[in-house]
């Protein structure tokens, strides 16, 4: 039997993934992020799943890659080939990165420790990060000779422009919870008790909206980031056409005049 490397647990509409390597501060290896994957690909067919969080066990959220791991570790018999690192990108982070960007579902990260590497980027590219006071990230790849990856090259300029991104990746400073709420990387710094409390309430509370909607406001804004203006409202006209003739608009309009709770279904 295989281990299980991401542990899922539902709550209510909400399905809590926890990456599971605590012993190595939840460093990914290539079975680990199929788990994930396998795990985003099975919300995404739960009708009954209406938002995603994502934390991790022990008291990291995720170093990173596992620089041991037989895929990308260099051998070090003389002679031997190195590896080829951006097979490893293109069979199992590429495909984690979009699968996550695509889900129907809003996705919140409750980072809990440490965020190094690719798995700063995994966690930045959730919909909502909440960070714990003690939590950091650290874009840790120029220390090994590499670039960012998980999406780290298009998620840091936009989420904290050119100047602040290059310094960040250039140095691979430490950036503790507190700056990264400073410089826009995050949504929420809670204490670090009350972290996975307040972030199962955050996603119990986004589990009761319309999440269709939710989710092509996340697809409209990564579109607008490379369309010009009259475009950008374009997009937005032809989605509000789309939405407008669905279930969670009507049932909101309704439950709106009707002073009510609404009910919202749609995925």
């Amino acid at each position: 039997m295989s281990e299980t490397l991401i542990q899922s647990e539902q709550h209510g509409a909400v399905r809590l993934l926890r990456l599971n390597r605590p012993e190595a501060l939840n460093a990914f290896t290539a079975a680990m992020l199929g788990q994930l994957r396998q795990a985003l690909e099975a919300v995404a067919e739960d009708a009954q799943t209406r938002c995603v969080l994502i934390t991790g066990a022990g008291r990291a959220f995720s170093a990173g890659q596992d620089l041991a791991d037989p895929h990308v570790a260099p051998s070090r018999e003389p002679g031997a080939a190195p590896k080829d690192i951006g097979h490893v990108l293109e069979h199992y982070y590429i495909p984690l990165a979009l699968r996550l960007r695509s889900l129907p579902v809003p996705v919140v990260a409750a980072v809990n420790g440490v965020a190094a590497g690719a798995g700063a980027n995994l966690a930045l590219g959730c919909d909502v990060v909440l960070a714990a006071e003690g939590a950091s990230f650290i874009q840790a790849f120029s220390r090994i000779g590499l670039i960012p990856d998980c999406g780290g090259t298009w998620l840091l300029p936009r989420l904290v422009g050119r100047a602040r991104a290059l310094e960040l990746t250039l140095l691979g400073d430490k950036v503790k919870a507190p700056e990264a709420l400073q410089l826009g990387m995050i949504a929420r710094v809670v204490p670090d008790s009350a972290l996975l409390d307040t972030a199962l309430a955050l996603a119990q509370r986004l589990a009761g909206m319309p999440t269709r909607a939710m989710a092509e406001t996340r697809r409209a804004m990564d579109d607008a980031m490379k369309l010009d203006y009259e475009p950008a409202l374009r997009r937005e006209a032809a989605l509000q056409s789309q939405l407008g003739f669905a279930h969670d608009f009507l049932e909101g309009t309704a439950a709106f005049l009707e002073k009510r709770t609404p009910q919202f279904k749609d995925r």
